[in-house]
């Protein structure tokens, strides 16, 4: 295939030269004699993507190796919706840019919406076909608009790319069914019962309510089929090097499309190994690192971002240890700080957080963690025994609390929130809702209790300034902003009612947002303005950057979260008072961090820490830096 002109030549064999090794390198152990006939393959989809590539594309990707950090900078803020939800279409997403630009977002992650598998379809993570776009919300031509308007105004597109399954309906699955070799060869499909029942020996269930069991016999197919999450999402056989470059072909052509991130779906579940529970293999961490570099290849602007909710010491493998170290994916969801938010505040106690923040190896100081309140998802107590012991708990009297706590059944508990996945074999109980929900607003509105209304929005500031300053890409979803309450109408719509995780995803209130400025004591209004302090100040503190790591520092007292920030401009620590009383610390506490003098970037205020105390109002949050 002949390049354009001499310096696109010596682009993409520079860029080849640099990330050749190191593809080869991922590529061997996972598919040994095959690799050499794998990376010619590879070669022509890259340079085929290569060529295709927009000019306004490539000029970013020489922007972003000029700028290697550019994910880590402090004024990097995501916002996560459902375009439908949002605004309707994709053209709607488009008509909203100006809000999106004003609350001082950077990092679009747009829910799944390539075209799903008609019917129940996981929230859109069965998909029938990675090529196009959900008919309710346009075509693949209005996703490159959005794109380009929203890079435009210095915003980045992420879309989520779901690795582990297809639906039932995608194209390879329907060819499996008709006998196609090549692409039975790209499932795992069982003739009885035998392979099954060995791997479900060590196999737990994802979701033990609606989908029971890893397998799924499928007439057509006459056979036993893989199936983690639900019975019309059919698990890939990423042991088959042909899964591979489809999926190398389908980033690159997203990425050309426009989409700068994504946002890898069930990437734990990849690899399969008879005995283990089949999550975090250690070749999950490679097709990881071979799927980057092929994109570092063709695209250097496109991250990636794991979505692996799994324990610290397996979660730090998804940014990179030893040798991949740095090599797998720029961004992986800090879960754990989102878990422990919600624990502090129930307890009022933030023991088990500093206890939980300690068990985490550092990780390369290239990446970064995407932090947030809390997500589409359902909020399930991952909170290890070990962590709890540590903290003087029991884990598992932790995890039952919190989930009396927040579903409304412990004596004075503030929240609203519904269980979800149930499991009486584990006693397990997962939590959705809202956030201002959760944090106590909707109960203080219906009691009409205003003093409880201001407990509930000084909440819900509280847990946002801690992700914002935890260090990472903070992640707003859609509503919080306006302190969204949970939305019962749910159940009111066949495909969603059995999964009540719809209760905490809304449809934008547009109107409620136009009303703010006029109507400042709204809850909405108060909410929505103290979190746009929040991030105005976000955006000018270097000591954020996200190659620096928030490390706990002993608290005097168990209600107050410290953490540290060691900058080289000079040190951060911030102070969260995760309860409904006032709390007084020593001074000395803070000053070997900061000497004597400080101030709070998030109020303007000075402190005197030479001696006395420091007097905390309830919820209060301060981002101490030294002062002359």
């Amino acid at each position: 295939m002949a390049f354009d002109d001499d310096r696109d030549a010596e682009t993409f064999l520079l860029r080849l030269k640099r990330y050749g090794a190191d593809l080869q390198d991922s590529l061997r152990p996972l598919y040994g004699e095959e690799t050499g006939t794998l990376l010619g393959q590879l070669l022509e989809v890259m340079l085929r993507a290569f060529h295709a590539r927009p000019t306004d594309l490539r000029r970013l990707d020489e922007a972003r190796l000029l700028q290697p950090d550019w994910l880590q900078q402090p004024g990097m803020v995501g916002y996560v919706a459902y375009a439908d939800r949002f605004a309707g279409t994709l053209r709607g997403v488009g008509e909203h840019l100006e809000y999106l630009e004003g609350l001082g977002v950077t990092h679009l992650h747009l829910m799944p919406l390539l075209k799903p598998r008609p019917g129940e379809n996981d929230g859109g993570y069965a998909v029938a076909d990675y090529r196009a776009v959900r008919e309710d919300l346009g075509n693949m031509d209005d996703l490159s608009d959005l794109a380009r308007a929203l890079r435009g105004r210095g915003i980045s597109l992420e879309l989520d790319l779901v690795l582990n399954h297809v639906a039932r309906e995608h194209e390879w699955a329907e060819r499996a069914r008709a006998g196609d070799p090549k692409y039975r060869a790209y499932f795992h499909i069982y003739p009885d019962r035998t392979g099954p029942d060995a791997y479900e020996r060590t196999l737990p269930e994802i979701f033990p309510d609606f989908a029971p069991g890893n397998f799924t016999w499928d007439e057509e197919a006459q056979g036993w089929v893989w199936t983690t999450f639900n019975a019309y999402q059919w698990d890939l056989n990423w042991a088959n090097p042909g899964v591979f470059l489809e999926f190398v072909d389908l980033i690159l052509y997203l990425a050309n499309r426009g989409v700068e991130v994504f946002r890898l779906d069930a990437i734990a579940f990849l690899w399969k190994r008879l005995g283990t529970d089949s999550q975090n293999q250690p070749e999950v961490h490679l097709l990881t690192r071979a799927l980057r570099t092929a994109a570092r290849i063709v695209a250097p602007a496109v991250a990636f971002k794991a979505e692996a909710i799994v324990a610290p010491a397996q979660l730090i493998h998804y940014l990179g240890r030893g040798a991949h170290h740095g090599r797998v994916s720029d961004m992986a969801y800090h879960n754990s700080v989102m878990v422990q938010l919600w624990s502090s505040l129930a307890s009022r106690n933030t023991r088990l957080f500093e206890e939980a923040l300690r068990a985490f190896p550092p990780k390369p100081t290239t990446t970064t963690w995407g932090v947030y309140v809390r997500c589409h998802d359902d909020i399930g107590w991952a909170i290890s025994d070990e962590d709890a012991a540590r903290a003087g708990l029991s884990g598992e009297a932790h995890r039952r609390f919190l989930s009396d706590f927040y579903s409304g059944g412990f004596p004075g508990s503030f929240a609203r929130g519904l269980v979800f996945q149930y499991n009486p074999a584990t006693g397990d109980r997962r939590i959705s809702g809202m956030g201002a929900s959760l944090a106590g607003l909707e109960a203080a509105l219906e009691g009409g209790d205003e003093g409880r209304v201001n407990d509930a929005i000084d909440r819900l500031l509280l847990l946002h300034a801690v992700i914002l300053g935890f260090g990472g890409v903070p992640l707003l979803y859609m509503g919080d902003e306006l302190a969204l309450l949970n939305d019962y109408g749910f159940a009111d719509v066949p495909e969603h009612a059995p999964d009540n995780r719809w209760v905490h995803r809304p449809c934008m209130d547009w109107a409620l947002a136009g009303r703010i400025e006029d109507e400042p004591q709204l809850p909405a209004a108060r909410v929505n303005a103290g979190l746009r302090h929040l991030l105005r100040v976000r955006r000018e503190a270097p000591h954020l950057h996200a190659s620096i790591e928030s490390r706990v520092m002993p608290s005097p007292d168990g209600r107050v979260l410290l953490l540290r920030r060691e900058h080289p401009l000079g040190e951060m620590v911030q102070v969260y008072n995760f309860s409904e009383d006032s709390v007084t610390l020593p001074a000395c506490s803070l000053r070997n961090a900061l000497g004597e003098r400080s101030q709070d970037l998030l109020s303007g205020s000075a402190f005197n820490l030479n001696g006395g105390t420091l007097h905390l109002e309830p919820y209060r949050a301060l981002w101490l830096v030294g002062a002359e």
